[in-house]
């Protein structure tokens, strides 16, 4: 069974920086980058993500659009 990566984010307005997908990430496998703004967005670590999923569970944006 090949694991799915999630997609936190396309586009910088999908993401509100609230950190809670790097908080619950079980393997640690989300960090916070900043952009040339000072702003922070999470990447994942594709070597250290299983696919779980709870980053997209527990995004704001994501479960208020229903997505």
């Amino acid at each position: 069974m090949e694991r799915v990566i999630p997609v936190l984010y396309n586009r910088k307005e999908e993401c509100c920086g609230c950190t809670a997908c790097y908080a619950i990430c079980p393997k640690k496998a989300i960090r916070m980058v900043e952009d040339e703004k000072g702003f922070a967005y999470p990447q994942i670590d594709e070597k250290y993500c299983v696919g779980c999923n709870q980053c997209m569970k527990i995004c704001p944006i994501k479960a208020s659009s229903g997505k």
